[in-house]
């Protein structure tokens, strides 16, 4: 069952008219629409608001100082004779204290709403529902991403399936270099470390499909770096979890470090079987980083779709 924006951790609604220039700014400064500024999930709506809420206080200092420029242009201009020149005029403690305390209380404002949201969002904090969460265990290669569902004893390859209006528990590690995960409608980016674990908690308010991305350049094969995030029903996800486990791929040690190996545009693929601890072997090196490119001649690594299917 679909759950309301009960995850939220920082509350606000921005203005209808604010929210309908940022959109348009948006679609003229990128040429399409954002999808940050469409939320479909908790965690995006709350970074959404404080996008709107900083924005509201910048506009603070921003639209006094373009009004008063066109002020002081149309009043000092040569054909006002009732416009006073006063070249010697070098200080005024009036126009001083305007100036000074505008900043100093805009700086104030957005520190609060900086820290608020900084505690409020932080990756690690479960997210309020009634749905027991879902753990998901990512690792970043070059050039795909490995989900493993723990529970579920299976993995994918560049397809992440959720259910929606269910917690997702993330932990992320990298195999290689540092890479960051994110899925931009459903918020917080969140780093990707060789022997380190992160921890990101998201949720889907309904059912659609996302576009996630490594968003820190890392190589070759970056631009190909997606993968897509599909937000399902309960029941959808019980029913592909179960067809998921009747293949025969298993991924295991072995498999693992074949899967590693720098590849290209990698299509989706599943494995049947997830060796159980085979992500906290990742994090603590039991087996050791990606190969990484081969000695000799730099040449562009090849597609690896051996998997597919």
């Amino acid at each position: 069952m679909d759950q309301p924006h009960t995850g939220a951790r920082l509350t606000g609604r921005a203005f209808p008219l604010l929210r309908a220039l940022m959109a348009l700014a948006a679609v003229n400064l990128t040429g399409c629409s954002s999808v940050v500024l469409d939320p479909k999930g908790p965690v995006g709506a709350a970074e959404t608001t404080i996008l709107y809420n900083a924005l509201a206080i910048m506009l603070v200092i921003v639209v006094p100082t373009i009004v008063a420029t066109l002020v002081v242009a149309w009043w000092f201009r040569a054909s006002n004779k009732r416009a006073t020149y006063r070249p010697e005029w070098v200080f005024s403690g009036r126009i001083e204290l305007v100036v000074w305390s505008i900043p100093l209380m805009v700086i104030l404002l957005l520190s609060g709403v900086i820290w608020t949201g900084s505690h409020a969002l932080d990756p690690a904090q479960p997210l309020r529902s009634t749905a027991k969460p879902l753990e998901v265990e990512v690792v970043s290669l070059d050039w795909k991403w490995l989900f493993i569902y723990p529970a579920q004893g299976i993995a994918t390859v560049n397809d992440l399936v959720v259910p929606a209006g269910t917690p997702v528990h993330f932990r992320l590690t990298s195999a290689s270099v540092m890479s960051a995960f994110f899925v931009p409608q459903l918020g917080s980016m969140i780093y990707t470390m060789n022997g380190m674990a992160t921890q990101l908690n998201l949720m889907a308010d309904h059912p659609g499909t996302f576009d996630g991305r490594s968003s820190h350049y890392n190589g070759d094969g970056f631009s190909g770096m997606h993968f897509t995030l599909h937000a399902v029903t309960p029941e959808q996800f019980a029913g592909w979890a179960a067809s998921a486990g009747q293949g025969t791929t298993v991924l295991d040690a072995a498999a693992y470090r074949q899967l590693a190996r720098q590849s290209l545009d990698n299509k989706p693929f599943v494995y049947a079987r997830a060796a159980p601890g085979l992500f906290d072997d990742i994090v603590r090196q039991k087996l050791p980083p990606a190969p990484g490119p081969p000695p000799g001649p730099r040449t562009p690594p090849a597609e690896d779709n051996r998997h597919a299917g």
